[in-house]
């Protein structure tokens, strides 16, 4: 596939990092892929690990270690950091995270400030972070990626459940990346025609499935990095369509549809009945009470933590 922009950023070296710039590569998506980790060694290390995919597939992307600062030049750059916790939640597990990597976020918005290409968020909370470094940094165009990868697990789940293809299914997952999510079972079709959905089963996939992939391989990579590669089509322009993304919506941000059209983007909520108009009105209290909890946490250097995805 022919580079379609001059250059894409990934900052965190860490399992994200590493399967989003495998991906990245693959999809061949840009002329350079600037790489950007803790320390120099990792930002190293990961560049030329990619670099002998790149050779091994001939894919025309050129990974290299980048510092911070070199970031401004890509069309857009991936957040794939995570600060050193330990995680002891066993309910809303993704906000386990929200006070230690808040002040890294913090650090790279004020990094970045200003920066006009596209921010893809993928650390958690996700919708919480990409809040917090849109507000920080004043870049117009950020995005977290959590619904998307909610939503194609979805369509993964029903169609199994339905045993129909997965191309087939038209549906989506918005509110939080996280268990205030809402499945959009009114508005979900198969083949185009409405379908009865199995609301308990699915839910019950989308519950485990997270659990048995970080069970069984430490931590979600390829599907978050498969979100990234996909959406960052869309968001430079290669190609237009729709996918679900944590954008800014009335007071919070919140998993919505956004539609791209030559880049440019246009978020919207899908068709709603009664009972999911009613779990969206909590997912956006309950995000919002959390974007409060970590506004005020103050800003640490990148360098001064570990930040593996």
């Amino acid at each position: 596939m022919t580079a379609r922009v001059p250059a894409v950023g990934i900052i965190g070296a860490g399992a994200v990092g590493q399967a989003v710039g495998g991906a990245l590569v693959a999809a061949g998506l840009c002329d350079r892929l600037l790489v950007t980790a803790r320390a120099a060694g990792q930002a190293a290390a990961l560049a030329d690990d990619l670099d002998d995919m790149r050779t091994a597939l001939g894919s025309p992307v050129r990974p290299c270690p980048a510092e911070a600062a070199e970031l401004r030049e890509t069309a857009a750059v991936v957040i794939a950091v995570r600060a050193r916790f330990a995680n002891t939640l066993s309910a809303d597990v993704r906000m386990g995270g929200a006070q230690a990597n808040a002040p890294v976020i913090r650090a790279l918005a004020a990094d970045l400030a200003g920066y006009r290409g596209t921010v893809l968020m993928v650390t958690n909370p996700v919708d919480v972070m990409t809040r917090l470094f849109a507000e920080k940094s004043g870049c117009p165009r950020v995005f977290g990626i959590g619904s998307g990868l909610d939503s194609a697990r979805y369509r993964l789940a029903l169609a199994r459940l339905l045993d129909v293809p997965t191309s087939a299914v038209s549906g989506h997952v918005i509110g939080e990346h996280g268990d205030a999510a809402v499945v959009c079972a009114s508005s979900t079709t198969v083949h185009g025609h409405p379908v009865p959905v199995p609301l308990q089963q699915v839910r019950d996939e989308l519950t485990a499935r997270p659990g048995r992939i970080n069970a069984g391989i430490g931590r979600t990579r390829c599907g978050p990095a498969g979100v990234v590669a996909s959406t960052l089509r869309l968001a430079c322009g290669v190609e237009d369509g729709t996918t679900e993304l944590s954008v800014r919506h009335k007071d919070v941000w919140l998993g919505i549809p956004v539609h791209f059209t030559q880049g440019r983007f246009l978020p919207f909520v899908p068709a709603l009945d009664a009972a999911e108009a009613r779990q969206l009105k909590a997912a956006r209290s309950k995000l919002r009470a959390a974007y409060a909890a970590v506004r005020g946490v103050p800003p640490q250097p990148l360098l001064s933590g570990r930040t593996h995805s």
